[in-house]
């Protein structure tokens, strides 16, 4: 049964649904255990756009609540209680819009969307929306086009079809539960459903909270990353204009004067935004190159310089389209930007848009604009070599183990078993590393650390031979030897890397560690891929994501815990002396009152490594915590 909750009395008037009040909905509701939960808003924004409908319910009955008439404050205690399960799908977006509508914070929470988003993790081509569940578990064609028609709705009667609407909804959701829970006790995956379905809410209070945006400092950086895109630009045409390779793509000479020199003087009919067009110019230096991608563009960027100017033109170029005007279209009415998670990759990582946030330079340039309020400051934690740390403890090497738990430069300590005596005899005198087993200045050192360094981060990515050689400049032959004599020094990781990598191809799925289980399946596998020869591309690829899956996703089950052990720590509440406000790969960011700042640093710190060994129980694993009044890496 559907009831409207409109402010008007209990009348009937539809054959679809009967009148009730608030109190009804709080009397039926408070003796449940399981509800399902929804809104309907005049938009996407919720700091501009109202929450107009708010439906609560399960499968017997379902409240439609009209709240730009009907306030849901009565119904606070049961949305802010743990013990009442609150079934969503896609939660964010309705708490986001209940908290600022209502102040009322949700707790206790299932999300469908990101049930079934653990549960199909990997599969191409599959819909998580909705209408996509409804049809997949119940056979059911939900007309989402009644969903677009609340858009703009000011104060006209819900018409019968959305009220409707509305209702089944939270009735769906109950239903898809059901044919949810089966599927992840079968692949046990309890214990990451659990853990999505926590740190939602602490995403949901990031994107909530935003970060604030110091728009002139930005501006500043806008304009001077245009200027230099520019600069590169006449950089690159003058260039063309100095080699006879290239002079089909200059035009007559046009009109000059006394001042102006001849090879300047030329047309250059060359769009460099256009891959198509610089693809053309550099096919006339590199026959053999068919497109302008990064992998192909860093190949050849040291034994060309024009090459090599395009790379640092379209770096210019991206930063000026990513982070110049439209970069602005993203700050609110409240001059904050307020991005959007995606939570489950897949890996388990997390990405966002609206705008990337995961993607804003690492260099401190941009990051710095965004600031802290007057009386607080940022307070930020990431995670020492978190990845590095997985490894180790997935593969127990005993040679990263013993440096971990020594506090040892990693690198350099791999470097020296890699290269042996050409990295002891690289050493000068006072060097840190050889009296330390600290980082060293030692120029060759230096190298040969970066060689190695480059090898152990690319372990948690899959990096091969070809990558390996684009990124040190270097023969693939050349690579394809360190790689070799890197494994001679580290054979156990070597097996724990394969012992992934052969799990992926022959059982079609990957799982990260205890005690998550996250599971990433692999669509293009099949039971006969092993005898297929036409299959070595999917073979490989399957192996890469094996053996990097495990490592990223057990980085992104601690720091997700972290986020949940901070989210129960602030609460949600907007009067909470610490606020999350971001969070990119292994880092957290919060700020925090500045009479609270000793309190928080020490408790961060200690949720932060409490969160760390649930995955990597060895205990070796820490966290570091820096304070500014801007955001920082």
């Amino acid at each position: 049964m559907i009831h409207l909750v409109d402010g008007s009395s209990k009348t009937v008037p539809s054959p679809h649904y009967q009148s009730a009040m608030i109190d009804d909905v709080v009397r039926y509701c408070q003796t449940k255990q399981i509800l399902g939960v929804d809104t309907e808003t005049e938009g996407f924004d919720f700091t501009t756009k109202k929450m107009i409908m708010f439906q609560i319910g399960d499968e017997n009955q379902q409240f439609v609540i009209d709240t730009r008439r009907v306030s849901i404050e009565p119904l606070r205690n049961i949305l802010q209680n743990k013990n009442i399960l609150k079934i969503f799908h896609n939660a964010k977006f309705d708490y986001k819009f209940i908290k600022k509508w209502s102040d009322i914070i949700c707790e206790g929470i299932y999300d469908t969307y990101l049930v079934e988003r653990v549960l199909n993790c990997g599969k191409q081509n599959y819909g998580y929306g909705l209408k996509d569940v409804c049809k997949r578990y119940l056979d059911v064609d939900l007309d989402k086009e009644v969903r677009s028609k609340f858009i703009g709705l000011a104060s006209k009667p819900f018409t019968d079809n959305q009220i409707v609407y509305g209702a089944k909804d939270v009735e769906y959701l109950i239903k898809i539960r059901t044919h949810q829970l089966p599927l992840v006790d079968r692949n046990q995956l309890n214990k990451v459903i659990d853990l999505e379905n926590e740190v939602v809410l602490a995403f949901a209070d990031i994107e909530y909270n935003g970060l604030d945006l110091d728009s002139e400092s930005w501006k500043k950086i806008e304009k001077v990353n245009t200027e230099k895109a520019d600069n590169l630009q006449d950089s690159l045409d003058h260039m063309v204009t100095l080699d006879p390779r290239l002079d089909r793509f200059i035009s007559k000479y046009v009109q000059a004067d006394l001042f102006t020199a001849a090879e300047d003087l030329r047309k250059i009919d060359i769009k460099w935004t256009s891959p198509k067009q610089v693809l053309e110019v550099f096919q006339c230096l590199v026959p053999k190159l068919d497109n302008v991608n990064g992998k192909q563009m860093y190949k050849y960027r040291f034994q060309y310089p024009l090459i090599d100017k395009y790379v640092k033109y379209k770096e210019a170029m991206k930063l000026c389209t990513s982070y110049g005007d439209a970069f602005f279209k993203n700050l609110s009415s409240d001059n904050k930007i307020h991005t959007n998670f995606h939570q489950i990759l897949d890996t388990g990582r997390v990405s966002s848009s609206k705008p990337n946030m995961q993607q804003i330079p690492a260099d401190n340039i941009y990051r710095n604009c965004f600031t802290a309020p007057d009386g607080w400051s940022f307070v930020s934690a990431d995670y020492s070599s978190q990845e590095l740390n997985v490894i180790a403890f997935g593969s127990k090497d005993p040679v990263w183990i013993k440096a971990l738990q020594n506090n040892e430069d990693l690198h350099s300590t791999c470097a020296e078993l890699v290269y042996g005596e050409e990295w002891l005899n690289a050493a000068e005198d006072d060097c840190a590393y050889m009296k330390l087993r600290m980082k060293c200045n030692c120029p060759k050192h230096k190298k040969l650390r970066t060689n190695v360094k480059t090898i152990n981060f690319g372990l948690a990515y899959g990096m091969g031979p070809n990558k390996l050689a684009d990124t040190l400049n270097i023969s693939v032959d050349g690579a394809k030897v360190l790689i070799e004599k890197y494994f001679q020094a580290f054979p156990a990781i070597k097996g724990f890397l394969d012992k992934l990598g052969n799990f992926g191809k022959k059982f079609g799925y990957i799982k990260t560690f205890p005690p998550y289980n996250r599971k990433r399946w692999f669509s293009t596998w099949y039971p006969k891929i092993w005898n297929n020869k036409s299959s070595v591309m999917e073979l490989g690829s399957i192996e890469r994501a094996s053996k990097n899956t495990p490592i990223q996703g057990a980085s992104a089950d601690m720091t997700k815990k972290a986020l949940v052990l901070m989210r129960q720590y602030t609460k949600g509440f907007d009067d909470s002396p610490v606020k999350i406000v971001m969070t990119v790969h292994d880092q957290i960011d919060t700020i925090c009152r500045n009479d609270y700042l000793d309190i928080w640093k020490s408790d961060m710190k200690d949720l932060m490594e409490v969160a760390a060994n649930e995955v990597v129980t060895n205990g070796l694993l820490k966290a570091e915590v820096t304070v500014s009044n801007c955001w920082e890496k």
